[in-house]
Formats: structure tokens, C-alpha cells, sequence
């Protein structure tokens, strides 16, 4: 008798433990496809797993009584199940996750499409609050450092006493990457001068980065790709207020501010920004490698909301800044017959924006946008002085619709873009006016739940070049719920301009102006193929995988040369090709509230003409990095990382050494306050250790190539207030 109690005893021991275990596996609701790595927590608890291959949840130790389990997946509604303990049934239970508006708005903006970012055969890479937040905390200037560390991305100083710099996009010089800011494009041409300087990140809601062709939609200049710049928008009636203050050990400091609330039918947002930084020089040599700044820039915006299907918003941008390096003494205001060599930047920055977005019945929306952008700069240095305007227009409408398994993108656009020199000397001046107008359609075909096909044509006619014709194409193709792979590419061009990093490097001094009737636009053919896999390892750890292959050719290649007779440089086209291929390699791991990053990316430029054929100068073959995130939500961000930066060749085919650069971030968060502490390149890395940057004498100095850091270890610190809690409106 007693073993039979026994035996009773424990089989409802084990049936009672059995009924507090809950099991589910999760699905997409429209794909039906299973979730990996799906998140459940039981409410109130930390008690949660994650889903496996198979999407199948399997949740223990679970109290008797009505209990809430909260389900979630990143790009997707958060979803509370109210389950009553003991369970009738140990059968999984299926539950369908709807796809969130969040992650949607990621690919409304650089693609125009509607889908989510895992679902459109254009490869996106995509940065969002929090790496924003931590990229601001290291540089609240400018969004330099935020570029700088995504994978085979370079940015080049095109000069030590301005400190300008330009972006590459693997390997191609910055002219042939195309900056947008919500979708307009501000920064082409004269303006594409100083712009990566003159972008603050603290009102930056996201930044997507399309590498590749990506002719259809925003035009030729795409050739290396696109960076997407997404502002935030007044999103709630409760205010959004925050103010940034920054200050660095090289005797920089920062203020930003940004405000934004909506008012049912109308919104309003502003961002403020100023930067002073002192001439800075950790060297010693006598010359800044840091100029002296005093920049300050406002960007108001007015939002109306006629109904819950239109929205229209108008925006204003202006920037003001003084930069000036070179000789301390001459920037202290003690010149004298030795110490004479400075070169000051004088620039203003003005553009309007205007964007009107109707949404119809079967998710069709009627798209208008128009912008107007002046740009003025002058450069003086001794003996010689350029200055010029450039102003420029942007008006774009498009109707996208969807049909049966497919989406359809309807468009037109017209570019102008017109350059005054003033006359400071006897030279030629470099005036040019562009008129483009093009129009474009772009088909996303949903061949099986498998397999999507995106196709599109665009078609520019240029008022000196003529038509190009442009079609592109991609596929994605899902060979299960882990591992997918995209394939793609397209056409693009370049019109000719002076405004490239070689001008840049030489003050436009001695420049030849480019003759609109024979040099011919540069052209680009390009291609690109990634994989993707992603799995769960174990309950806590997940892991991730992106290898990218690229190949990009350029013909027509405009080149900066010498004339033998005389001191002056012309553009001319080349007789052979440039062109870059190479791979990327992304990996992410993350385990409970760490998250390691490993990039590598290998890419082979190389210029092929004249006879001769070589590695393209201050483009590095090997570049790697790694970064390890602890991550306490609403709590700590502290990381630690590391970037390699392989041998470069020069100009004149010297080889470079390579070098690291290791930086150390903090980041505290309270409810309405952060505070924040950077060290950036804490073993002093920098090109004057190698080397000397300023080549005598004084009074006529010459300047190396710039292949690594000037600054060297700066710790910069300050804190964020946050005046006004926004209420939690995430799903």
C-alpha cells in the first residue's frame, strides 16, 4: 500500500511540474515561417529563453495562477499571452507575431517600399537609436566616426589644415557615394565640400547605407552607393527635449539641442547645434592638426497633418562656419615675416525642404518632393584665394501602388545644379550649370514566399552630357528560415565636376576649368552578392553572419593631371579603367547583455591605365575590427573596440605602414540624465609618430598625405538631458 502511494505521489509531482512548463512556437503571421530567436519572458520576472530553429519556446518553472508571457522578436509587435497554470494540455500552442510599424519605417525611407528590411532584395545596412546614441556620446560634431566604423567604409582627410574629410565606399573616392538626408539630396557638387564635417548626429532617428549601385532611384551619382541621413519628427503630444553638451581634451566643445512634439494636426521640431574647438596640436611641430572651429547650425521644421493619410512638413537647414589651420602663430594673430601660412575656410549652408505624402485605398501613396540648397565657401590661403556658390534644386513626384504578389514605384525628378566662381585673379573662371531630368519605375516581384525579384529602369537626360540609360536588378532568395542570400547590380554615372578630393587637397589652386563639350561623364557597371545566416545557440547566446562580395568598374574615369609647361592641373578622362572589387565580413554574437561585432573587409582598387596599372593610392587592402558591447537597457553602454588598418600606397608608390586604433566608451543613463566619458584611441595612434606631416619651410610649407589619425588619444565627456520623458509607445 505505501509503494502505491508512493508511486502516486510522485507521478503528480511530475505531472504538477509538467503543467508549469509552457511551449509555443512562433510564426510570422503572413510567411507562416518560424521565428528563430524570438524572445519570451514570463511578466514580472527574468525568467524568459529564447526560440530555437524550429521557433519552439520552452519556457519552465512557471507558478500556478493566471500568468502573462511576453513574446518578442526584433521588426515585430510585442505580443502578451495570458495562460492560467496548471495547463489542461502540454501541446505547443502556435502563436503568429504581426509584423511592427518600427521596423517597417526602416524601408519606407531608402527603398520607398513598404516591406520590412529582411524582406527587400536591396542589401541595407541599418543603424538605429541606440548606435546612434553611442556614435554621438564618441563624436557629437559630426557624423565622421559614425561612418568611420561601419565595414569598408574610409573616411579620407583630403586636408591636415581644414581637416576635411571625405567618405570612401570600397575603395572609390567620396564623389561617387551619394548623401541623403531624408530622402533629398543636399550635399552633391561644391556642397559635397566640408558636408561630412557639417552634419551633426544628435537628431538623427536612423542612418541606412545601401553600398553598390543604386541608380534607380536617387539617380547616377549612386556608383559606390547611398547613405540615407533619417531625421527624428515629432511622433507624440508629449515633448521630446534634449540637449547634448560635449568637451574634448583637445579643447573642443560641443552644444547640441533638438525639440520636437506634435499638436494633432500640426508638429514642430528644432535642432540646434554650435561647436567651438582651439587649434590643436599634439605634435608640437608648431602647426594645428586640429584647425580652429566656430560653427553653429539650425534646422526648424513645421509638420501638418490635414487627416490620418496625409502628411505635410516643411524644413529649413543653416549652417555657419569659420575653420581656420595651419602656423599657430598666424592663427593667434601673431604673424610675422616666418610664421605666414594659414588656410581659412569661410562657409554658409542654406536649404529648404518640402515633402507631401497622400496615402490611397490598397496601400498606394502619392509622393512630392522639393528642395532648394545654396552653398557658399571661400578658401584663402597665402597668395591665392577661391571662392564660390553653388545653388541647387531637388523636385522629385512618385506613386507607388501594389498589385498581387508585386509593387510597383512610379517616378520623375529634376535636377539643377549651377556653380559661380568669383573672380579673385587673373584665371579662367570654373563655372558650369547641370540640368538633369529623369524618370523611373522599379518593380518588387514576389515570385513564391522564396524568392523576390527587384527590378528598375531609370532613364536621365543632362542638358551637356546627354541620356543615360540605367536599369538594376536584385533578388533575394530564402533557402530557409536561417540563411538567405541577395544578388544584384546595375549602372550609374558621374557628371564631371573639379569638386573631387584632389581638388580638395589642393585648394582648387592652379585648376584648369573642365570643358562640359569633350570630358565625358565617368560610367560604372557593378555588381554585388551577400549571404546571410543567422541561428540561436543554446537559450542565451545567438549568432550572426553577413559575407559580402563586390565588384564595381569604371569607365571614363575622370583623373587630375599635370601640364608639364606650367604649374597648372586638368581634369582629363582616362584611357583605361579603375575599379574595385573585394569581400566584407560581418559577425555578431551576442550572448544575455553582451553583444561582440567582428568585421573584416578586403578591398582590391586599382587604377589601370596609362600604362600602367597599381594599387590606388591611400586605399588600404586590409581593414578589420572588433567590439564588444555590454548593454544594460535604460541602465549602462559600455564597449571597447578596435580597428586595423592595413598598408597604404602614396602617390608617389611609397608604401605605409599599417596601425590599430583602440578606443574605450561609458555610457550611465538615469530616467532623464545620461552621463558619458570616451576614450578614443587611447594608444595614441597617430601619422606624426611615423612621420612628419608639415615639410619645411615654414613660410612655404608642403604637406604630407594623410593615411592615418592626426588628433591621436583625445578623452572627450559630457552628459545628456533628457528634459521631458517621451511615454513608451513601442509595441
Amino acid at each position: 500500500m505505501k509503494r502505491i502511494i508512493f508511486i502516486l505521489f510522485v507521478f503528480f509531482i511530475v505531472k504538477a511540474n509538467t503543467q508549469n512548463t509552457y511551449q509555443a512556437i512562433i510564426k510570422d503571421e503572413h510567411s507562416q515561417k518560424s521565428l528563430v530567436g524570438a524572445t519570451a519572458v514570463l511578466e514580472g520576472t527574468n525568467n524568459g529563453t529564447t526560440s530555437d530553429e524550429n521557433g519552439l519556446i520552452v519556457l519552465n518553472n512557471i507558478p500556478n495562477g493566471r500568468q502573462i508571457i511576453v513574446i518578442s522578436f526584433v521588426g515585430y509587435e510585442t505580443h502578451e499571452e495570458a495562460v492560467e497554470f496548471p495547463l489542461s494540455s502540454q501541446e505547443p500552442v502556435i502563436i503568429y507575431l504581426e509584423e511592427g510599424e518600427e521596423l517597417e519605417q526602416i524601408t519606407v525611407t531608402a527603398t520607398r517600399s513598404t516591406r520590412t528590411i529582411e524582406k527587400i532584395p536591396t542589401r541595407i545596412e541599418f543603424l538605429g537609436a541606440e548606435e546612434l546614441t553611442e556614435k554621438a556620446v564618441m563624436n557629437s560634431t559630426n557624423i565622421a566616426m559614425l561612418l568611420r566604423e561601419s565595414t569598408g567604409i574610409q573616411m579620407q582627410i583630403t586636408s591636415p589644415n581644414s581637416a576635411n574629410q571625405s567618405i570612401r565606399i570600397q575603395g572609390l573616392d567620396g564623389r561617387y557615394t551619394q548623401i541623403l538626408k531624408d530622402g533629398f539630396p543636399l550635399f552633391g557638387g561644391f556642397a559635397g565640400g566640408l558636408s561630412i564635417m557639417q552634419i551633426p548626429p544628435l537628431d538623427l532617428k536612423q542612418v541606412e547605407v545601401i553600398k553598390g549601385s543604386s541608380s534607380t532611384l536617387y539617380g547616377g551619382d549612386a556608383i559606390a552607393g547611398l547613405i540615407n541621413l533619417v531625421t527624428k519628427k515629432p511622433e507624440h503630444e508629449e515633448p521630446e527635449l534634449s540637449v547634448m553638451l560635449n568637451q574634448t581634451t583637445a579643447s573642443g566643445t560641443t552644444l547640441n539641442g533638438f525639440y520636437a512634439q506634435r499638436f494633432n494636426k500640426t508638429g514642430l521640431s528644432l535642432f540646434t547645434s554650435a561647436n567651438r574647438q582651439e587649434p590643436y596640436d599634439p605634435n608640437d611641430d608648431g602647426f594645428s592638426d586640429i584647425p580652429r572651429v566656430r560653427s553653429i547650425s539650425f534646422t526648424p521644421r513645421f509638420f501638418v497633418y490635414p487627416d490620418e493619410n496625409t502628411t505635410l512638413w516643411m524644413g529649413v537647414n543653416g549652417t555657419f562656419e569659420n575653420r581656420i589651420g595651419g602656423d599657430l602663430q598666424v592663427i593667434d594673430g601673431q604673424a610675422d615675416a616666418q610664421h605666414v601660412f594659414s588656410e581659412e575656410n569661410l562657409s554658409k549652408r542654406f536649404s529648404t525642404q518640402l515633402a507631401f505624402d497622400k496615402k490611397f485605398a490598397n496601400s498606394a501613396e502619392l509622393r512630392f518632393r522639393n528642395s532648394f540648397g545654396f552653398f557658399d565657401r571661400e578658401v584663402n590661403i597665402p597668395n591665392y584665394q577661391f571662392e564660390g556658390s553653388q545653388l541647387a534644386s531637388f523636385s522629385e513626384v512618385n506613386y507607388a501602388f501594389s498589385g498581387n504578389n508585386t509593387q510597383w514605384i512610379l517616378g520623375a525628378n529634376l535636377f539643377t545644379d549651377e556653380f559661380n566662381e568669383e573672380q579673385r585673379n587673373s584665371d579662367a573662371l570654373r563655372d558650369y550649370q547641370n540640368t538633369t531630368f529623369g524618370a523611373f519605375v522599379q518593380n518588387t516581384l514576389d515570385i513564391s514566399s522564396r524568392f523576390v525579384l527587384e527590378s528598375g529602369l531609370r532613364v536621365d537626360n543632362n542638358s551637356n552630357h546627354g541620356t543615360f540609360v540605367l536599369p538594376r536588378m536584385s533578388v533575394l532568395f530564402q533557402i530557409n528560415d536561417r540563411l538567405s542570400g541577395r544578388l544584384g547590380g546595375g549602372l550609374g554615372y558621374k557628371l564631371p565636376t573639379i569638386f573631387t578630393e584632389e581638388s580638395e587637397a589642393l585648394t582648387f589652386e592652379n585648376i584648369l576649368p573642365i570643358d562640359q563639350n569633350t570630358i565625358e561623364a565617368e560610367k560604372s557597371i557593378g555588381g554585388n552578392f551577400d549571404i546571410n545566416y543567422q541561428t540561436v545557440v543554446g537559450e542565451d547566446m545567438t549568432f550572426s553572419l553577413n559575407q559580402f562580395f563586390f565588384y564595381t568598374r569604371l569607365n571614363n574615369a575622370l583623373i587630375l593631371s599635370n601640364d608639364p609647361n606650367s604649374n597648372n592641373f586638368f581634369y582629363e578622362n582616362t584611357d583605361g579603367i579603375v575599379d574595385t572589387k573585394g569581400f566584407e565580413t560581418n559577425i555578431k554574437l551576442t550572448y544575455k547583455d553582451f553583444k561582440l561585432f567582428l568585421q573584416y573587409a578586403f578591398i582590391d582598387a586599382q587604377l589601370d591605365f596609362d600604362n600602367n596599372k597599381r594599387q590606388k593610392p591611400l586605399t588600404p587592402k586590409h581593414n578589420a575590427g572588433a567590439v564588444l558591447v555590454f548593454e544594460q537597457h535604460g541602465k549602462w553602454r559600455l564597449g571597447l573596440e578596435s580597428y586595423y588598418t592595413g598598408p597604404q600606397f602614396l602617390s608617389d608608390n611609397s608604401k605605409t605602414r599599417d596601425y590599430w586604433i583602440v578606443g574605450f566608451m561609458a555610457l550611465r543613463q538615469f530616467k532623464h540624465f545620461g552621463l558619458f566619458l570616451n576614450f578614443e584611441n587611447f594608444v595614441d595612434t597617430r601619422q606624426s609618430r611615423f612621420g612628419d606631416i608639415v615639410q619645411p619651410p615654414i613660410n612655404n610649407p608642403t604637406f604630407a598625405e594623410i593615411y592615418a589619425p592626426l588628433d591621436g588619444f583625445v578623452v572627450n565627456g559630457g552628459f545628456i538631458w533628457n528634459l521631458f520623458e517621451k511615454k513608451d509607445h513601442h509595441h
